[in-house]
């Protein structure tokens, strides 16, 4: 008999087996840590960008409320103005942060009294749950099924 080198074909099965079933155990618990990150970004960005809003408003005291989210950025260098205040980071001041578009409706009224923030998951079950919401109150509010946040959601804790 001939002095064999190199495993069998049955023993490279099993290992390709044992991979398969720790990625099978692996993945979905990397999907689900990466939506709670992303759901956990949403909720800073919101709170960030009501501070910002805060800021900008008695900055601007003639304004109020931005007209519009890209107000309160700036690329940079930033150069601070009613159209540009240099407040949040621009990336955020475009609409999209960590798998969630953000969402600014302003009232339209000149000094503005009032707006509403929307974080929705740019993909519902992959790149986030819930969807998030807050105005001029403060209080970052969810709706679990992705797609209807009102300020009658319930509040994040």
């Amino acid at each position: 008999m001939k002095n064999q080198k190199g495993f069998s074909l049955i023993e490279l099965l099993i290992v390709v087996a044992i991979i398969l079933v720790i990625s099978a155990i692996a993945i979905p618990s990397y999907m689900r840590s990466r939506i709670q990150a992303n759901e956990a970004s949403a909720v800073s960005s919101l709170r960030m960008v009501n501070t910002a809003a805060i800021t900008y408003s008695s900055t601007y005291v003639d304004v109020g409320f931005p007209a519009n989210l890209p107000d309160m950025g700036g690329a940079n260098p930033c150069t601070a103005a009613s159209t540009s205040a240099c407040l949040i980071d621009d990336s955020l001041a475009q609409g999209t942060k960590s798998g969630y578009s953000i969402a600014w409706t302003g009232d339209g009224a000149t000094p503005s009294v009032a707006y509403t923030l929307t974080g929705t998951p740019l993909a519902v079950g992959s790149s986030g749950q819930r969807m998030y919401c807050t105005d001029q109150t403060g209080l970052v509010r969810y709706d679990p099924s992705g797609a209807g946040c009102t300020s009658a959601s319930a509040a994040v804790q």
